[in-house]
Formats: structure tokens, sequence, C-alpha cells
């Protein structure tokens, strides 16, 4: 949404900003991006692995991975943000015909091929109840999701927070571009932050708050997930966190050179992680009831959100000005996992279940089962990947001529 004026930035910088923009719509691999989108999908696999699977070293990490959502949207927040940016820096407009039907070739395939057998193979839903499917199909499942009245195929609420997003987004940039400056544009980002807060808060003095003080945790829980962690508007914080970052990135290229290098980013964004990490930590009347830590904690569940959030995207752009470091220095495997991060993303908990189901989950303790179920989880998702993900985007670069 940050939309900036061009003509401060230095031409050396508009080349860094610009190379990096074609790479990333291009599709070649980078290694930044491609660590951290490996590091979430692994954190959102393990929230979910059977804790009976799960090695001790990684038991207290456990507890955390939903913070892979927060990568993944500030990751896509950015990445999205530069496509967009690209496009109006070049031609003052955009083809949104072609930014939908990417977006569609992108997302859709998989996604309802995952779908129709959830729908029509019930043996495979890792939850016997599910959303009803017209809500999964329109990408409005997030919103008033209540978890007791359905659970399967739960983490498809994070693609209707981008698809709904991603709606509105080229809109915004289309209509604030060179007629609004970077001051005002820094107060809404601030004020959108702010009144996540605020609603955040609200929400749960006047909802969750009271069922707390009943002693109701499951429903307070239940209620959290549903009007806190699942809708859209008290989600956008790492997904505008990310497009602030692409903005800066490539309209003042010279401005994060000069006061966002890595000694900079990378002591912050580890501080505002921490911070972030603290506000969880900080357990209340809730502490020692062993339900999802991002509940357990009002603090976290209100002001956590926006602060790991600044701390993901500042560790980015570190990232990205190291990005020749971190080529040269590349961690093994992180290519692959990324490759097959949204096939992961979309199939693993299935997985999980169906392995219970076939080998029984006595058999899946230990290292033996984190093993069975990372091999069996690669597995599906390799083949989701190469038979539908691939296919349909060598379609869609046949179909759509790439972006200049």
């Amino acid at each position: 949404m940050t939309v900036l004026a061009i003509s401060n930035a230095s031409d050396s910088g508009h080349s860094q900003a610009h190379s990096q923009a074609n790479a990333l719509m291009s599709g070649t691999r980078m290694a930044g991006p491609d660590i951290l989108r490996s590091l979430a999908i692994l954190l959102v696999m393990l929230v979910h692995l059977p804790l009976n699977a799960t090695p001790g070293i990684l038991v207290g990490v456990r507890e955390y991975g939903w913070l892979g959502v927060d990568i993944f949207f500030v990751l896509s927040g950015y990445l999205i943000g530069t496509q967009l940016f690209k496009e109006i820096a070049r031609s003052g407009t955009f083809d949104f015909k072609s930014f939908y039907l990417r977006r569609a070739f992108r997302i859709f395939p998989a996604f309802f091929v995952v779908l129709a057998l959830y729908a029509l193979f019930p043996v495979l839903r890792d939850n016997p109840t599910m959303q009803p499917l017209w809500k999964f199909a329109t990408f409005t499942v997030n919103l008033g999701f209540d978890p007791r009245e359905g659970n399967a195929f739960s983490q498809a609420w994070t693609l209707a927070v981008e698809e709904q997003f991603y709606l509105v987004l080229p809109l915004l940039v289309l209509l604030l571009y060179k007629r609004v400056s970077t001051g005002w544009i820094l107060a809404l980002a601030g004020m959108l932050t702010l009144g996540g807060i605020v609603l955040r808060y609200a929400i749960w003095d006047v909802q969750i708050g009271t069922l707390v003080a009943e002693g109701q945790f499951r429903p307070a829980f239940a209620t959290f997930l549903r009007d806190v962690y699942y809708p859209t508007y008290t989600r956008l914080d790492g997904l505008l966190f990310g497009v602030v970052l692409a903005a800066a990135r490539f309209f003042k290229p010279e401005f994060c050179r000069q006061y966002l290098p890595p000694r900079v980013t990378l002591p912050s964004g580890l501080a505002f992680v921490i911070a972030a990490l603290i506000c969880f930590v900080i357990r209340g009347p809730l502490a020692g009831q062993g339900i999802f830590p991002v509940f357990q904690a009002q603090l976290g569940a209100v002001a956590g959100f926006p602060l790991v959030s600044i701390g993901i995207a500042l560790l980015f752009c570190a990232m990205l000005d190291l990005e020749g470091i971190l080529k040269r220095w590349s961690v093994p495997g992180a290519a692959l996992v990324a490759a097959l991060s949204y096939s992961l993303y979309l199939t693993h908990k299935s997985v999980f279940h169906v392995m219970r189901l076939l080998v029984g989950e006595e058999n899946l303790q230990g290292g033996v089962g984190f093993a069975a179920y990372l091999v069996a989880s690669f597995a599906v998702a390799a083949v989701l990947w190469f038979c539908v993900e691939l296919t349909f985007l060598r379609l869609r670069d046949r179909l759509l001529s790439p972006t200049k």
C-alpha cells in the first residue's frame, strides 16, 4: 500500500531494487526468501505434529510453530507488493486481468484439488467435520470460523486472508500512487496497526475475558480463534509490513541503504521478535492451561502480532541485503523445502491423519514417528507439486506473457 515518489532514489539504488524485483517475478530462486519460506512451513508442520512424535529438542519450539504463519504473511506481502510496485512504476497502472489470473493459476489448482479430496473422501479429513464447502471455495472460511463446528482443513484460513487482502490491494495502490505523500502513507500504516491492536483488545475485553474469568477456557479459546486469530481485519499486520517493506526497498532504496543496513535491521528485527515472544510468554490467568500459547497471553494476542511482524520484516530486509553471502553459504535443502512449501501447507495435516490410520499412532512414536511423518509429507507434497502446481504454472507462463 505504501506508494512513494520514485524520483528521489538514485539510479544505483533502483538498479538493485529492480534486479531483485525481476528475480522474484521471474521465479528465480533467492536464498533469503527460500530460507524464510522453508522455516515458515517447517514451523507450521511442527505445530501440527503429534506431540509424541516431536523430538525433545523441538517440544519448546513446537509451542510457537504458529509463528510460521506470520512469516508467510510478511513474505507474501513483500512479494506481491513488489510485483505491483514494479508494474505501476513501469506503466503507471495495472493489468488487473493479468494480476488476478496469475494469482488464480498459482493458488487455485492445488487448493481445489485438495479441497475436492477432502470433500469426496471424508477418511482423508484430519477432523471428522469441516466448514461448509462454499466458504472454502469463496475464500471466506476465515470469517466466523468456529472450530467447534468443524475444523478439518483449517489451515485454509490463511489463504482466505491473503486472497481477501489481494482483492483490495491493487486498487489501493492505484488510488494512492503519487497522490499521497510518504508521511500520509506511514500514518495510514500506523493507524491500521493501532486499529488492529485496539480491535483485538476490545474483542478480548468484551468477549474472551468474561469466559476466562468464569474458568471457561476451552470456549474462550474457540472464541479467540473465531474473533481474533482467523479474521482478516485482525490479522493484517504481517501482510501490511511486508507491503511496507516492498515499497521502502523499491521506491526508497537510498533511504534503506542509509538507515536500514543489516547492522541495524538484524539486531532491531531480533529485538522486535524477542519483545513479541515475551508478550506471549506472560500468560496471566491462563498459565498452565496447556492451550495454544498465543491465546494464553492477552498482551501477546493484542500487541504481539504487529511486534513479530515488524521483527520478521526487518530480518527479511537484512537477508535481502545479505543475499550474496546467503547464496555462498546456502542452507542445504532450503530451496527444495521452499519450492514444496505450498503443497506441504495444503496436505500435511491430512498426511499426518492418514499415517495414524494406516500405521497406528502407537507405531509413530519418537524419532521413528518424526521421520515417518516427514517422509510421507514430502512425498505427497512432491506429487501434488509436480502433477498440479508445476503443470499449471507452466500453463500460466504459456498463456500469459511475463511481467516486464
